[in-house]
């Protein structure tokens, strides 16, 4: 079993940064993909970011493209998510995810975190 635990979420102004962080623990670790994923209010959970956890090779929503930043660090069991210039629009619960390969729908994800609350301010 794995658990995560995300952190970092809080409030900001548009235009404002934040760097989320996901911590894995558990008595094994070894997911190809990594992911941060988000759910806006009356919305569904849509995908943020993925990275596969050997290759590094980064993929994102084209609503990030150029603003966020995934990246992990395997040693420390960690992923991040470094978002610029936020927009209101990216108020949501951002979630941490893993799993085992890199073709499973991300709703079909075997690990969830419990999620942290971005809100961004106009």
């Amino acid at each position: 079993q794995v658990q995560l635990v995300e952190s970092g979420g809080g409030s900001v102004q548009a235009g404002g940064s934040l760097r989320l962080s996901c911590v894995a623990s558990g008595r094994t670790f070894s997911p190809y993909m990594l992911g941060w994923f988000r759910r806006a209010p009356g919305k569904e959970r849509e995908f943020v970011a993925t990275i596969t956890y050997s290759g590094g090779v980064p993929a994102y929503a084209d609503s990030g493209k150029g603003r966020f930043t995934i990246s992990r660090d395997n040693a420390k069991k960690m992923v991040y998510l470094q978002m610029n210039g936020l927009k209101p629009e990216a108020t949501a619960i951002y979630y941490c995810a893993a799993h085992g390969n890199s073709y499973t729908p991300f709703r079909n994800w075997d690990y969830w975190g419990q999620g942290t609350q971005v809100t961004v301010s106009s």
